[in-house]
């Protein structure tokens, strides 16, 4: 393509490569600080971050990392921390200046006004130097289409070497039905063929439960409303235990073979929306759930008071503490004998719904080039490690390599992974409380899943073969009952229990603004009522409100925001099969 041909037109001139500490300016944009020479001084770098959760200077381990690598500081500007929405993204667009290094999303049309306002510089002139994102061309590539303009304008989160048709969760799914372990052995480990056996079980289990602790305030399902956006967002992870994923208003298999609206009489999400109503009937349903937020309903899962957790990543990190693995005691994965879990498969081209790039103003753009490219390095996905479920932090910090020439964590690196809340960092890493010293980019430029080729192991602790070959009473107690699978996800592969959507990095292109006018006011129909349906009190009042739902949402012109969501939905599934047929050419 365009940007190869440009790439080799330039070796084949013979042009030098640009030291990392002397910029020659050819052709950017609005830069005349390209001129300067970069003496190498301490440079301190504002980075607008719109996946950042933390606004301030980088602080501890990782900044000690940057500082010595590249004699950077890290000023992080996060727009979610900042509040107002757009308005901080907004406000900088303006001024002409975002800041020196820019992480944002590439959603409706954005990352195409970024390119044409020059709120971004083309990096051409610095990629014969960035080695490690020369490993992931497809992933440039795709950035440089989404762009509309030839040129190297950002690279995106979550690259990946691996299959598109392979999990790319590691050990265990997103969404799936997890239960307290211990209450469901105690019950005798009754066979579960589908939701209604599973709410059938799930009586059984609170019973058991406020017997053991003689507290009446446990339930089955505690709910909560955070997160809603198109749907109930609760309704949606369940919908994705049968293997639709959510984009806009619509529901699209992993495997492209069926495409569903919200609104669909008889769909998944009216499925789900009835197992959470007749939960609520069975007062299965903790009561504060139309009222509580995350941070109440986390605290509740923490002191035992809820037994089912939609996500893996809300109770195994509450509950499963090595003191209560040791015991039995804990969320394990529930075997719903008709599930068909979703998972999507990793991405080759990466997820270009963020990405990262540099800011037109930015001073010293080699050296900025020069740092994003290590974030792509095995070195620079440890540095950017925080807890488990990801990447494990650095070598010799938290792990080492065996006698057998096998990774292996330190007793730091495995409380790092495990149990941070308290662990300090030595002088010699940089001082400081572990957590605080995890970067606050809060962009993972490798699927944390993904094989590092140094050691021949993920760059996830949890797959490692040290790490699987460590048991636990809870463990083998699931395992036994599994079939004897090490991780979830092996047993969902091994079962047949397991959806995989191909990786591929698809964006939603702009819409127009009357149909995001009028999907704000669809959406807030039926989020409200399904809130109200999950909370009806029969059968007919839950049909009756769902039938009064339809009517509304249609009189606000579904039907046109409708054919923008079902175009996106084809084109979605087109992207997918496009992604395994360039693996499968590549592979050949």
């Amino acid at each position: 393509m365009e940007l190869k041909k440009k790439l080799t037109t330039a070796l084949a001139a013979g042009l030098a490569s640009a030291m990392m500490f002397s910029v020659a300016a050819c052709g950017a944009d609005d830069s005349s600080s390209d001129n300067a020479v970069d003496d190498g001084s301490l440079m301190t770098v504002d980075v607008f971050s719109s996946t950042a959760n933390y606004q301030g200077m980088q602080k501890g381990w990782f900044a000690k990392i940057v500082k010595d690598k590249f004699n950077i500081e890290l000023n992080i500007i996060a727009p979610n921390v900042a509040g107002g929405g757009d308005t901080l993204f907004d406000t900088r667009s303006a001024a002409g200046d975002l800041g020196d290094i820019v992480i944002v999303g590439t959603g409706n049309g954005r990352l195409q006004k970024l390119v044409k306002s020059g709120l971004i510089v083309d990096m051409t002139e610095y990629y014969d130097d960035m080695e490690n994102v020369q490993n992931y061309q497809s992933a440039v590539d795709a950035v440089t289409e989404l762009a509309g303009q030839d040129g190297v304008w950002g690279f995106p989160q979550a690259v990946s070497t691996s299959s598109p048709t392979e999990p790319n969760e590691g050990v265990e799914p997103g969404a799936a039905p997890y239960i307290r372990w211990d209450y469901y052995r105690e019950i005798g480990y009754p066979e579960i063929n589908d939701l209604d056996d599973f709410l059938d079980m799930l009586k059984q289990m609170q019973d058991k439960a406020r017997e053991d602790t003689g507290e009446d305030d446990i339930y089955a399902l505690s709910l909560f409303k955070d997160w809603d956006g198109d749907v109930m967002q609760n309704a949606q992870a369940i919908a994705s235990w049968y293997g639709y994923g959510l984009q806009n208003s619509m529901f699209v298999a992993a495997d492209g073979s069926d495409v569903q609206s919200a609104i669909d009489e008889g769909g998944v999400y009216e499925k789900a929306l009835e197992f959470l109503n007749k939960a609520y009937q069975m007062g299965l349903v903790d009561p504060e759930s139309t009222t509580q937020n995350w941070d109440t309903l986390s605290t509740k899962v923490t002191n035992g008071k809820v037994l089912v957790s939609l996500w893996s990543w809300l109770g195994k990190p509450r509950q499963n503490t090595a003191e209560n693995k040791a015991n039995g005691v804990g969320f394990m994965l529930a075997p719903i004998g008709d599930m068909k879990v979703y998972s999507d498969g990793f991405k080759p081209n990466g997820d270009t719904s963020s990405i990262i790039a540099i800011g037109s103003k930015a001073e010293n753009k080699a050296r900025l080039a020069e740092f994003i490219d290590w974030l792509y390095s095995p070195e620079g996905v440890y540095a950017s490690a925080s807890n488990s479920g990801g990447a494990v932090c650095p070598e010799e910090m938290c792990w080492t390599v065996n006698d057998e020439g096998l990774p292996e964590l330190t007793e730091f690196g495995d409380k790092a992974m495990n149990d941070a809340s308290d662990l300090t960092v030595s002088d010699e890493y940089g001082g400081g409380s572990y957590n605080d010293g995890v970067s606050a980019l809060n962009f993972k430029t490798v699927a944390q899943n993904d094989i590092d080729p140094n050691t021949g192991e993920a760059f996830n602790q949890q797959l490692w073969t040290t790490v699987l070959n460590q048991t636990d009473a809870l463990q083998d107690d699931w395992a036994s009952h599994m079939g004897g699978a090490q991780t979830d996800i092996e047993y969902l592969e091994n079962s047949g229990k397991i959806s995989v959507a191909a990786g591929a990095s698809y964006v939603t292109p702009e819409e127009d603004s009357q149909i995001s006018t009028l999907r704000a006011s669809i959406k807030t129909e039926i989020v409200n009522a399904s809130w109200q349906a999950v909370t009806a009190s029969s059968d007919s009042e839950f049909k009756q409100i769902l039938d009064e739902m339809r009517t509304k949402v249609n009189d606000l012109d579904y039907a046109s925001v409708r054919a923008v969501d079902e175009q996106n939905a084809k084109d979605l599934i087109a992207a997918r099969e496009a992604i395994v047929k360039q693996a499968e050419s590549e592979s050949e």
